[in-house]
């Protein structure tokens, strides 16, 4: 079991460095433009999306999250959050995790918010805990078969799209989000 140490600290370490801010660093014009990309065209293949957005209060869009683990795990990517035609800030979001898992993807997901508490709340924390604060909802087939423009009485709703890669887990995640000067 003693070769097993070595290679777990290094996954750990690889994993922390993966995830640090500088491998993704992007310029704030490439990160508009790609998120302006992944809102177009979440909205042009999913119906229910395009509802959703034209009552959202705001939307924070992430284009591309990288997640990856081997027990211990985490994911990062960068994002705007956009009220109306204006950019309100730049974010990113972080999750850690831990337990059975292994693996590696990427993926977008984008949050729709849709009341002035939900706005209000982001605009006021220095890092928003998804699962603490606004209810978020993360909408899949199952929810989307009972949603409707009308049914929309939740604080936020979360799509996920573009998952590529395989990644295998059963585990505690939290991801956090939080404001960045520029990315």
């Amino acid at each position: 079991m003693k070769p097993l140490k070595p290679l777990l600290l290094a996954l750990v370490i690889g994993t922390c460095a993966l995830f640090s801010s500088s491998a993704f660093a992007v310029s704030a014009d490439d990160l508009t433009k790609d998120s302006d990309q992944a809102l177009h065209m979440l909205t042009k293949n999913n119906s229910l999306a395009a509802e959703v957005a034209k009552q959202a209060k705001a939307v924070l869009i992430f284009p591309n999250i990288v997640k990856a683990g081997l027990v211990f795990g985490g994911a990062y990517g960068e994002g705007v959050l956009r009220q109306g035609d204006k950019l309100d800030g730049y974010y990113n979001s972080i999750t850690a995790s831990f337990g059975w898992q292994a693996g590696a993807q990427s993926y977008g997901y984008v949050v729709f918010l849709m009341n002035d508490k939900a706005v209000k709340y982001i605009h006021e924390t220095h890092g928003w805990e998804i699962g603490v604060g606004p209810t978020v909802v993360l909408v899949n087939e199952g929810v989307a078969k009972n949603l409707s423009s009308t049914t929309l009485k939740d604080d936020a709703y979360a799509f996920i799209f573009d998952q590529q890669g395989l990644m295998a887990s059963l585990s505690i995640e939290g991801t956090k989000i939080s404001r960045v000067r520029n990315p």
